[in-house]
């Protein structure tokens, strides 16, 4: 196992960076913006705290970034205590950031220029499947380079996908989300709509789950979450908003018509700005039942 330094200790970072600290062989170094969420996580997992990015990659075979957006990652790369003063040609990078296709092919030439690799590494599955190395891996870069990663992701994934050039994870991953929103929100107003007429929502969803119109809205997060009323935080509907606003550029880069999407990142927006930047991304569901003043039940 290579050297690792993980940079970015958020919902999904920790339980991953957990999971490679505990992993046989693995030598560890961790920096957080914050800096004594990193210390807490060193000194419960026996890792090294690295009081710089620069210090957290030096001496790493891999540097892993887990941060809320692309920019933050292109943030860390210069000035003295950045990435590139810590690591040497011949390193790697793989961002699991949900990021943007353009800024991460803007890191990868940035690196290149020093004969550092780059992937992206966007992942799929939540806090839970962090926790359980469960998680979904898109990857987008040089083939060379995803199996350097192998032995890494082995820890923390169920599936790894090789998706394509530098890029291409990211566009997965933000495509995949929009779907996700697009089936919260159709999800959510037929229930609402049900729930109005009279249709209770467990049978409605006994029904739906057995046809056409199901999807993992349906089959899991509205029983588990919406009927429940427990809407647990495991993803942020603010992320959810930035991943779908992605796919609606990417959209419009390629010049694809893409109607659906656009009003999805239309309603998120509408519904972060509502609800805030700690609500789960189900609660958009709230908004619907707002509107409709009826509650799904």
């Amino acid at each position: 196992m290579p050297n690792i330094a993980y940079l970015g200790l958020g919902a999904i970072g920790r339980p991953m960076a957990a999971r490679l600290a505990h992993a046989e062989g693995v030598q560890l170094a961790v920096w957080n913006r914050t800096a004594s969420t990193a210390s807490a996580f060193a000194a419960e997992h026996g890792a090294r705290h690295a009081a710089t990015p620069a210090e957290a990659a030096r001496g790493a075979d891999v540097v892993i970034t887990c941060l809320p957006v692309s920019a933050d990652v292109a943030a860390l790369l210069d000035g003295p205590d950045g990435l590139l003063a810590g690591m040497t040609r011949g390193g790697l990078l793989m961002d699991c950031t949900s990021g943007d296709p353009a800024t991460s092919r803007r890191i990868a030439a940035r690196l290149a220029e020093q004969g550092i690799g780059f992937i992206d590494a966007p992942v799929s599955g939540g806090t839970s499947g962090a926790e359980n190395g469960t998680l979904t891996v898109m990857i987008g870069g040089d083939a060379e380079l995803f199996e350097r990663v192998q032995p890494v992701l082995v820890h923390c994934a169920r599936k790894v996908v090789h998706c394509g050039p530098v890029g291409a994870g990211d566009a997965v991953k933000a495509m995949n989300n929009a779907l996700l929103a697009i089936n919260v929100w159709s999800t959510g107003e037929a229930l609402v709509a049900l729930s109005k007429l009279g249709v209770r929502a467990e049978t409605a969803l006994d029904v739906i789950n057995a046809s056409s119109g199901r999807s993992n809205a349906s089959m899991n997060l509205f029983p588990e979450r919406v009927l429940t009323r427990a809407f647990p935080r495991t993803f942020r509907l603010a992320l959810l908003d930035k991943d779908v606003k992605i796919a609606a550029q990417i959209s419009d880069e390629l010049q694809v018509d893409a109607p659906l999407i656009h009003l999805a990142s239309q309603l998120f927006g509408a519904a972060h700005e509502s609800l805030g930047e700690e609500a789960d991304h189900v609660e958009a569901v709230r908004v619907i039942e707002r509107s409709a003043a009826q509650e799904i039940v």
